[in-house]
């Protein structure tokens, strides 16, 4: 009985992952350097993943703050001067420059370690394309074509 049960099981997990999407095989590993990730980056993948964001920020123009600000052209901004609405911490502010392609994987990859003092509490995206995705998609709302080398 208990082979048979192991043997329903292991069917049902193998049709199931057959209906999962593929992975993309974009042939980069998500430890690659920068600039190898954003070359395969896909901003479509980038909007998915950005779904982790949405629950504090928007991303559309012209909409509001949420519990962070809104982060269309974003990519153009200084750090921690994009919306003039939110109330962004102070070691934020004194990040200084605006948003580049490195600044922003740093960024994602743990704000509470590349600016300590501030107050977003998101833990980071480990996954180097998945961060490659989102930077990909935040020049896509309003950041114009990356210059990520």
């Amino acid at each position: 009985m208990r082979a048979a049960v192991r043997s329903t099981s292991l069917a049902l997990a193998a049709s199931l992952a057959a209906c999962a999407p593929a992975a993309r095989d974009r042939g980069v590993s998500p430890d690659a350097p920068l600039p190898a990730r954003m070359k395969v980056a896909d901003a479509g993948a980038g909007r998915a993943v950005f779904r982790q964001c949405a629950a504090c920020h928007t991303i559309n123009e012209g909409t509001g703050d949420r519990d962070g600000p809104n982060l269309y052209g974003v990519t153009r901004a200084q750090v921690g001067h994009n919306s003039q609405r939110f109330g962004y911490t102070a070691a934020l502010q004194s990040v200084g420059g605006r948003w580049t392609c490195a600044r922003l994987d740093r960024w994602l990859t743990n704000p509470a370690a590349f600016v300590p003092g501030t107050s977003m509490r998101f833990p980071g995206l480990r996954n180097g394309l998945d961060r490659a995705d989102v930077i990909a998609f935040l020049y896509a709302n309003g950041g114009g074509t990356p210059d990520c080398r």
